[in-house]
């Protein structure tokens, strides 16, 4: 996992802030977490790359408009190990949309 550093305004870089549900085809499992701290692309790339380490990830889509990342997954994910690669990005899983 990489480290990310956050200005003390909460975002990245300073200048740009539910439940899970099987797929229509049964072939993965989506949630959606509410995260604060995003504020641009780069924090959305952040966060990606991450939460697409951990096993069983095979797609993830932050959206730092809303604070929303969701996740599709081959199994339900632990929500620690989320919040732990969230915390590695350096921002803060407020838990599921």
């Amino acid at each position: 996992m990489t480290t990310q550093t956050n200005s003390s305004s909460g975002s990245c870089c300073g200048s740009c802030g539910s439940g899970a549900t099987v797929d229509a085809e049964g072939v993965g499992v989506t949630t959606t977490y509410k995260v604060t701290g995003m504020t641009c692309g780069h924090c959305e790339s952040s966060i990606s790359q991450e939460i697409s380490a951990l096993d069983g990830v095979t797609a993830v889509k932050a959206v730092a408009k809303t604070g929303e990342v969701t996740v599709t997954s081959a199994a339900p994910l632990e929500e620690a190990a989320v919040r732990a690669a969230v915390d590695e990005a350096g921002y803060e899983l407020v838990g599921r949309a």
